[in-house]
């Protein structure tokens, strides 16, 4: 995948809220939260991601320079697979695929499950894949391979390509669902996510409408939550609850940034997803990234347990 994405239109349609007309689309599917070491809940949860990637054969095109969640879809390999994990409750929080390589847990291939995500890369400078793929059991797995073939299913084993540009594959199933029983961080996360398409920013709150400022939603959440907050503003929220450090990052801590390198005045705050993700409310609308991108990492400033 090229990594220059055109960031305004990704941050235009990643809410999958793009405007016009709209074919039947793929509807994501309820599962209940699975435990970590619930076999068949995750495989439950790999089955609904393959029949989603499946009934988009035919209907989307591969495009590196456009996302588009709606029909005709166009997605890169690693936007293909971002969006069929957050139609069915599973947010990955990034569209690279070397920012999925980070995460979850590294699985051998000889060990490869349905729902883990396999990456190769063909160049020959950098370090990072160039693509990404998910298994989905067979020897076999489902990817926008290029602009000729668009979404397919291909045989591990079926082209030389697969064996030689092989990098790795991840088990991102069940390390990105909730636990069973959910913890009050999965709550959190859960609930952060559910409202993420269906609340708008604003510069007032208004709960009866579902508007909100930023720490207006944050605060919304963790009340929804069972979590009392008290914070009307983005530097109160950063002086509640006590520090973690950033390697002790739970789900539902908060995590704050500067707008200006080296302050420690906060302009942003974000919920902590777990596995180095985070729900980002903000002017221009409710987002998913990941902490290693750059940006996050330069403007970090602490984080906040608050339960």
């Amino acid at each position: 995948m090229n990594k220059r994405f055109l960031t305004t239109t990704l941050a235009l349609t990643i809410g999958f809220s793009a405007v016009g007309m709209v074919q039947p689309t793929v509807q994501p599917i309820e599962v209940e939260a699975a435990a970590l070491n619930n076999t068949q809940a995750v495989n439950a949860k790999a089955d609904q991601l393959i029949q989603t990637g499946k009934s988009l054969i035919g209907k989307a095109t591969y495009s590196n320079s456009v996302y588009k969640a709606t029909y005709p879809y166009k997605f890169s390999c690693a936007s293909f697979i971002m969006y069929i994990f957050e139609k069915n409750g599973v947010d990955i929080g990034t569209y690279n695929e070397d920012y999925m390589l980070q995460q979850g847990t590294a699985v051998s291939r000889n060990q490869l499950q349905k729902g883990d995500l396999l990456f190769f890369k063909s160049k020959k400078t950098g370090t990072d894949p160039d693509h990404v793929g998910m298994y989905i059991g067979d020897n076999k797995m489902i990817h926008m391979a290029d602009s000729k073939q668009n979404i397919v299913i291909s045989d591990l084993n079926g082209k030389p390509y697969y064996k030689d540009n092989y990098v790795g594959a991840r088990r991102v199933l069940p390390t990105l669902l909730s636990a069973n029983p959910a913890t009050k961080g999965d709550k959190i996360v859960e609930n952060a996510f559910n409202y993420k398409n269906k609340v708008t920013m604003s510069s007032t709150n208004n709960e009866a409408s579902l508007r909100f400022t930023a720490s207006g939603y944050v605060d919304f959440i963790y009340r929804k939550s069972g979590v009392k907050l008290g914070a009307t503003n983005v530097k109160e929220l950063m002086n509640v609850g006590t520090t973690v450090s950033r390697t002790n990052l739970k789900k539902g801590d908060l995590v704050f940034f500067n707008s200006v390198k080296g302050s420690k005045t906060p302009s942003l705050v974000a919920i902590y997803a777990g596995d180095q993700r985070i729900i980002i409310p903000s002017s221009s609308g409710i987002t998913t990234r990941v902490l290693m991108v750059d940006y996050y990492k330069e403007h970090y400033i602490t984080a906040k347990r608050v339960f």
